[in-house]
């Protein structure tokens, strides 16, 4: 004949299914609240780092990174200033972690959480992030006096949000992440660069498409683009007849090619800015390695960030990346 379980041992039993929900609770919210602050989108991981060595550091999803990387080219393209990259990331922050979601309040979408309803654009275009930050520096450049102004203020003046003191607390790590991405504070800025499976357009074309998409069409004229691969270097056809989109000049099979990126004698800010910039988008653009300055980056050496090298690109930032269809 069996026994019944003592009141002991059934408040043992119901503590143990009480804890054993907790924990499964616990890891679920976790879950859910990666995948909200990183859009769902998760993978490898950067990190920026102070360029005053003072020990201030911030970790920010790839995705992130790469649309903070986007919106400090589109700022620096329309020749804003670094206050103004610093407001503009500020307020990505608050309204959507720097991740393009494609929802929100009402009618709200995209990085800043703009809304077609009241005049920012259309759907499609909003969700574009370098028109969504090309629009905010736009409405920016209105505001009277903006540098001077505290970011709170400015960042609301463009966004009339209904949290305005919210902005002022992703000043420190916009700050950070302006300084990288302007190029003012050198190698602060590092990803894990594991490649995208999922995208398809890689190589020194997808490079120079998307230095194009962000930064403006003069960017290759101004650099003067050069590919080498399979053993040949070619000027960029694209710099020399001013064509406003790359012109292929590198084989696509087999082995790994390299854009090099001149940088004029004095203009390192604008070196650390390209070489920032490529490692923000290594993972997607399947970037293996970027040097400047005597300095070398690596895909998956997120533990030795920015070692020195010999490697030197004629003064330039050199850019390495798998090309497509390349043999594993």
């Amino acid at each position: 004949m069996l026994q019944s379980p003592t009141p002991k041992k059934r408040r043992r039993g119901r503590l143990f299914r009480f804890a054993s929900a907790l924990v499964v609770l616990l890891a679920v919210a976790g879950y859910l609240l990666v995948q909200y602050v990183t859009g769902g989108r998760g993978g490898p991981g950067c990190k920026v780092v102070s360029g005053k060595d003072d020990g201030q550091a911030y970790e920010f999803s790839q995705e992130q990174t790469m649309n903070a990387a986007t919106i400090a080219a589109v700022g620096t393209g329309r020749g804003m200033p670094e206050r103004a990259v610093t407001i503009a990331l500020a307020t990505a922050l608050q309204e959507s972690q720097l991740v393009n979601i494609q929802h929100g309040d009402l009618d709200s979408l995209g990085l800043f959480q703009q809304r077609p309803s009241q005049g920012w654009g259309t759907k499609k275009e909003i969700l574009d992030p370098t028109y969504a930050a090309g629009v905010f520096y736009e409405h920016l450049s209105k505001v009277d006096d903006y540098q001077k102004l505290p970011l709170t203020v400015a960042a609301q003046r463009v966004q009339r949000s209904g949290y305005p003191e919210a902005y002022a607390k992703h000043e420190p790590e916009a700050t950070l992440l302006s300084a990288a991405l302007t190029g003012q504070a050198a190698a602060t800025l590092t990803c894990q660069g594991l490649p995208d499976t999922t995208q398809a357009d890689t190589g020194p074309d997808a490079v120079r498409a998307a230095l194009v998409r962000d930064f403006g069409r003069t960017v290759l004229k101004e650099t003067g683009a050069e590919v080498t691969g399979g053993g040949s270097a070619s000027k960029d056809k694209s710099t020399a007849k001013a064509k406003s989109t790359p012109t292929p000049s590198a084989s696509a099979t087999g082995g790994s090619s390299t854009v090099t990126l001149p940088v004029r004698s004095g203009s390192t800010t604008t070196g650390w800015q390209l070489a920032h910039w490529a490692v923000a988008n290594s993972s997607v653009l399947h970037i293996e390695r970027v040097s400047y300055a005597g300095r070398e980056w690596a895909a998956g050496s997120a533990d030795d960030p920015w070692h020195s090298s010999a490697t030197e690109a004629s003064g330039g930032v050199r850019i390495v990346t798998e090309r497509q269809g390349a043999e594993k």
